[in-house]
């Protein structure tokens, strides 16, 4: 697969009915390793090792009911109380990162109003605080690290 910008990590990469599957350490699980897959999987691990956040409150595929259509989240983090604090998007590297993703992720946000948002393809990574009093998001420089949301 795609060398990405995020620091790799030990991979368990195995076939099953001759294609391949990725351990997922949220869902405790294999999952098909598609290009999207592989940038969630070396996104979450950079989360867990390198930013400090807990593993227990991390989620995958995480439903939503937005205006009675079924979404998914690619990945939320939860706060110890167990609300919504961060939602993250994931595209494949050779997907752009565009405002209609934003948009997607924004849509998402209606439902679970979490304080956080990012975005990434595995090469360029966008994280934004959410200012609800002017109803906009601010970019930030870095992902923050746990202790720091």
């Amino acid at each position: 697969m795609l060398s990405l910008n995020l620091p790799a990590f030990e991979t368990k990469i195995t076939l099953r009915d001759e294609k391949k599957v990725i351990f997922d350490v949220i869902r405790k699980r294999y999952v098909a390793l598609t290009p999207e897959e592989w940038v969630r999987q070396h996104f979450v691990h950079f989360l867990i090792d390198h930013k400090q956040y807990p593993s227990a409150l991390l989620a995958n595929e995480v439903l939503l009911n937005l205006n009675g259509t079924k979404k998914r989240c690619d990945t939320v983090l939860y706060t110890r109380d167990l609300s919504a604090k961060m939602i993250i998007e994931y595209k494949a590297p050779h997907i752009e990162i565009t405002q209609s993703v934003f948009d997607q992720i924004t849509r998402y946000n209606m439902v679970l109003k979490v304080d956080y948002l990012i975005v990434s393809n595995g090469m360029q990574h966008f994280c934004c605080r959410m200012d609800y009093a002017s109803g906009k998001y601010i970019f930030l420089e870095d992902i923050p690290d746990y202790p720091q949301l």
